[in-house]
């Protein structure tokens, strides 16, 4: 990975309109691709795609009322 089209994660929570704080954490888990840690500094390519990973299928709707009918 060439270091050129990498930002800060400052830069790209800001670009994205995250909290940086929230960015670091996923940064940590390994969840945003391509991310870097130099030093203590976190970098991630620029053009790299938030990672959202709720569920949107809605085939939770309801689990735990159904749950608890059972």
């Amino acid at each position: 990975m060439d270091m050129k089209n990498m930002i800060p994660i400052a830069e790209y929570a800001k670009k994205i309109g995250k909290a940086t704080s929230t960015v670091a954490d996923k940064c940590r888990r390994g969840s945003v691709p391509g991310a870097r840690k130099i030093g203590r500094d976190w970098f991630v390519p620029e053009n790299a795609e938030y990672p959202d990973l709720r569920v949107k299928s809605g085939k939770y709707i309801g689990f735990v009322r159904k749950k608890k009918e059972k």
